[in-house]
């Protein structure tokens, strides 16, 4: 079931974040990008998915109201947007924060920085841009 879209940017009601947060793949994704924005290609090499299944995870957030996509080139952009409404985002915060003690997303950071440093060493990331650190407000 896909979520309704929530009301602009920032924007996301609780029913929609705690549905957006049940899910693992979306959990990971969450965290990946709690701190950069990633190209898309990064997280179907860094989750082992389909880089179509990635993408229907990011629409679903998108249309959460967690994550915001850009456009270079061919290639999607993707970064975290906390939640303007504070119970949301003190929520979603205190997710990403347990996240970080979690051995799995912490295996994911691991393979990230080493695609990162080595993305000729992957099939899918041949030319793609490198996560950029971003300040999540």
């Amino acid at each position: 079931m896909s979520p309704a879209p929530a009301k602009g940017p920032g924007k996301v009601s609780l029913d929609l974040l705690f549905r957006a947060l049940a899910d693992r793949t979306r959990l990971r994704i969450l965290h990946l990008m709690a701190d950069r924005e990633i190209c898309v290609c990064y997280f179907a090499e860094i989750l082992q998915l389909a880089q179509p299944k990635v993408s229907r995870h990011l629409a679903y957030l998108r249309k959460a109201g967690m994550v915001a996509a850009r456009r270079d080139g061919k290639w999607m952009h993707y970064r975290l947007i906390l939640p303007r409404d504070p119970a949301a985002k003190n929520i979603l915060r205190e997710t990403l924060n347990h996240l970080r003690q979690n051995p799995e997303m912490q295996h994911d950071v691991a393979r990230l920085s080493s695609a990162c440093c080595q993305p000729e060493k992957y099939q899918l990331l041949q030319g793609a841009p490198q996560p950029a650190l971003v300040q999540t407000p």
